[in-house]
C-alpha cells in the first residue's frame, strides 16, 4: 500500500522525478510514494443524469455519495460533444483538433482506414507507465481498430473492453466496425489485449468485474486504472433485457427503442457497479491512497435530463458539452464541497500527471491545466477561456460569456443569467462579442483545419 506523504514531500518527489525522468529505475522508485489513480468515464451521460445533479426519476446513490465525500463540479465540460474527439483529448491531454483522429466525429466504419491515434504520440498511460505506474484500461477505446492504434500500443499494460464506439450489452457485437476489421463480420467486439474473446454477461457487469479483479491484485507499484464504461450509450438495454432483439453481425437496434425506464435501469446498473469498484478499494485498504475522478465523454442523448441546458450530444450548446464531474481523494480533497470552476477533459489528464509527479513530453505540451490546487482548496475558482469546434459549429467560453457559431449565425450568451442560451447578447455587447470571437479565431488558427470535404 502506498505510504501517505505530506504535501511538501509530494512536491519534492515530483520535482525529483522530473529531474530523473531519463531513468526508468528512478521513476519506479519515486512512484512508490504516489497515489493510485482511478479514472471513471461514463458514455453519453448528460449533465443532469445523476440524482445529485437533479435527475428526478431514479437515484444514483453511489455517485451521490462519491460527490458527498469529495468535490462536485458544476461547470465541467467535455472537450467535444461526441465520443472520439473527447477520448483523444483525455488520452493525449491536448485539444482533439491537434490530431487527425480528433477530427472524426466520431470514428466509424466510414472513416479513413488509417484513422487512429498515432503510435508515437505520448499518452497519459505511456507517461504514467514511464513514471513507474501499472496501467490498465477497462472499457471503451474508440481511437482506432488496428493494433498500432490500440490501447496496448499507447502505454496500457492491460486492456479489456471494446474498440468500437458502442456494442450490444449482451452479444458484445459492434454496430460501427469497418468491414474487414477484427470486430466486424459477426465477431464480438470484446478484447483482452490483442485477443478477441467471448464472454457471457451484461457488458456493464463484465467491465465492473474486470476492474475489481485488477484492484484485488497485490500491487508493488501504484496503479492507474481507466475504467471507461459504455453505459448509458445506446443500444438502450438494461440488465434485464436479455430477451430483446440485439445487435448481431453489425446490424440491429443500436439506436432504436429504449425508454426512460430502460435508461434508468442502465444508470442504476452502472452506479451499482461503481459501488462495487469503490468497495474493492476499501477492501484492499487503499481507499485513502487513491484519487478517484468521475466524468462523462459528452452530453446526453435521447433519454438524458439536461435541464436547464439546451440541446444534447453533437451540439455545442451546454446540453452537448457540460457534464458531471466528481473528484474524491480522502484526506487531500476536502469532502462535501461544490465548485463552479470551469474544467475541460484535458484538465483531468494534467491533474492526474500532476498528482503522479510525472512531467508531460515537452514536444507535446498539454492544453489542460492541473486542477489539483482548486480540488485541494488551495486556490479559489478562476476564470479561463475554453474552446470547441466541430464540423459545423464553433464555441468558446470566457468566464460567464460564451461565443457560439453555427450555419445559421453567431451568438453571444451570458451563461450566468441565461444557462439555456436563449437570449442572444451579440447586439447588446458588440465589443465583448468581437473580443471573444477573435480569441476563438486565434485558437482555431493553431489547430488542424476542418477536412475540406466537410467545410
Amino acid at each position: 500500500m502506498p505510504r501517505r506523504v505530506s504535501r511538501r514531500e509530494f512536491i519534492g518527489a515530483a520535482a525529483g522525478t522530473a529531474a530523473l525522468a531519463g531513468s526508468q529505475h528512478a521513476a519506479v522508485a519515486a512512484a512508490a510514494s504516489r497515489p493510485n489513480i482511478l479514472f471513471i468515464l461514463a458514455d453519453d451521460l448528460g449533465y443532469g443524469d445523476l440524482s445529485c445533479y437533479g435527475r428526478p426519476d431514479y437515484n444514483t446513490p453511489v455517485l451521490d455519495a462519491l460527490a458527498k465525500d469529495g468535490l462536485r463540479f458544476t461547470s465541467a465540460y467535455a472537450a467535444a460533444p461526441v465520443c472520439t474527439p473527447t477520448r483523444c483529448a483525455y488520452i493525449t491531454g491536448r485539444y482533439p483538433q491537434r490530431l487527425p483522429v480528433g477530427l472524426e466525429e466520431p470514428l466509424r466504419n466510414a472513416s479513413p482506414p488509417d484513422a487512429g491515434l498515432p503510435p508515437d504520440h505520448p499518452t497519459i498511460a505511456s507517461l504514467l507507465k514511464h513514471g513507474g505506474y501499472d496501467t490498465s484500461l477497462v472499457g471503451k477505446w474508440h481511437l482506432g481498430w488496428r493494433p498500432e492504434f490500440g490501447p496496448n500500443r499507447h502505454g496500457f499494460d492491460e486492456f479489456f473492453g471494446i474498440l468500437s464506439g458502442a456494442a450490444d450489452y449482451f452479444t458484445h457485437r459492434a454496430g460501427d466496425a469497418p468491414p474487414g476489421s477484427p470486430s466486424s463480420d459477426g465477431v464480438a467486439d470484446l478484447w483482452e489485449n490483442l485477443t478477441p474473446i467471448e464472454r457471457t454477461g451484461y457488458l456493464t457487469d463484465l467491465l465492473t468485474d474486470k476492474a475489481i479483479e485488477i484492484l484485488a491484485r497485490p500491487h508493488a507499484r501504484p496503479f492507474f486504472l481507466s475504467l471507461q464504461y459504455t453505459a448509458p450509450h445506446s443500444p438502450w438495454e438494461g440488465p434485464d433485457d436479455g430477451a430483446m432483439r440485439h445487435v448481431e453481425h453489425g446490424r440491429g437496434p443500436m439506436v432504436a427503442g429504449g425508454s426512460r425506464a430502460i435508461y434508468g435501469a442502465m444508470m442504476r446498473s452502472m452506479d451499482a457497479g461503481i459501488g462495487r469498484v469503490l468497495a474493492a478499494l476499501k477492501r484492499a485498504k487503499i481507499e485513502r491512497d487513491t484519487l478517484v475522478i468521475f466524468t462523462s465523454d459528452n452530453g446526453g442523448e435521447r433519454y438524458s435530463y439536461n435541464w436547464p441546458f439546451s440541446f444534447q450530444k453533437m451540439f455545442l450548446h451546454e446540453g452537448g458539452t457540460r457534464v458531471p464531474a466528481i473528484v474524491r481523494w480522502p484526506g487531500t480533497v476536502p469532502s462535501g464541497r461544490v465548485t463552479d470552476q470551469a474544467a475541460i477533459t484535458m484538465d483531468w489528464t494534467a491533474t492526474i500527471l500532476d498528482v503522479a509527479g510525472v512531467p508531460a513530453d515537452p514536444s507535446y505540451p498539454l492544453d489542460g491545466e492541473s486542477l489539483l490546487p482548486v480540488c485541494t482548496g488551495r486556490r479559489a475558482a478562476y476564470d479561463r477561456t475554453l474552446f470547441w469546434r466541430t464540423i459545423a459549429r464553433a464555441g468558446a467560453r470566457d468566464g460567464r460569456w460564451k461565443y457560439l457559431a453555427d450555419r445559421d449565425g453567431e451568438y453571444l450568451f451570458d451563461l450566468v443569467v441565461d444557462p439555456g442560451e436563449k437570449d442572444d447578447r451579440r447586439s447588446a455587447e458588440p465589443a465583448r462579442f468581437d473580443r471573444l470571437k477573435q480569441q476563438y479565431l486565434d485558437w482555431n488558427a493553431r489547430m488542424l483545419p476542418r477536412p475540406s470535404s466537410l467545410q
